[in-house]
């Protein structure tokens, strides 16, 4: 059951304040997996505005990959693809798993991130299972993942 069947007054909320802002806006739809709600014969879905894009810092013109989800046990033999954008997490991973690892000012640069959120995801990692090994590249900290979990 999806988190927002649990809380419909939590959920109303947040999409109100999406619908406030620009960025998501209500259109007509025919698609039962798209229905937001009904208002008699008419159905009206949610759908994302080139704001709303611009917030979450996606292009409207990017290109989209397709990639499979996680078989599972109960899944349909045939996958559905589905939309993925990298990530900061994803790019931290990327050069950690590089030959050589990286080092602390590389996972800033690449990130954007401060030097104190790059040692919390590091922590982060750790705890996901990931082993997460410190060495020394001339006379720098490097970090790498030696193996996954």
């Amino acid at each position: 059951m999806p988190a927002s069947a649990s809380h419909p007054a939590r959920a109303a909320k947040a999409i109100g304040a999406l619908l406030r802002r620009g960025y998501v806006e209500e259109r007509e739809t025919n698609d039962a997996a798209q229905l937001h709600r009904s208002d008699g014969d008419v159905r009206y879905g949610l759908y994302v505005t080139p704001a709303g894009l611009a917030a979450i810092g996606v292009e409207p013109d990017a290109p989209v990959v397709d990639v499979e989800p996680p078989a599972a046990a109960d899944a349909p033999s045939s996958p559905v693809p589905v939309a993925r954008r990298e990530t900061k997490a994803g790019m931290l991973l990327a050069l950690l798993r590089r030959e050589g690892g990286a080092t602390l000012p590389e996972l800033i640069s690449a990130t954007g991130w401060l030097p104190h959120t790059v040692r919390a995801a590091l922590t982060g990692l750790r705890k996901k299972g990931h082993a997460v090994e410190r060495g020394k590249r001339d006379e720098v900290t490097c970090y790498s993942i030696a193996a996954v979990a």
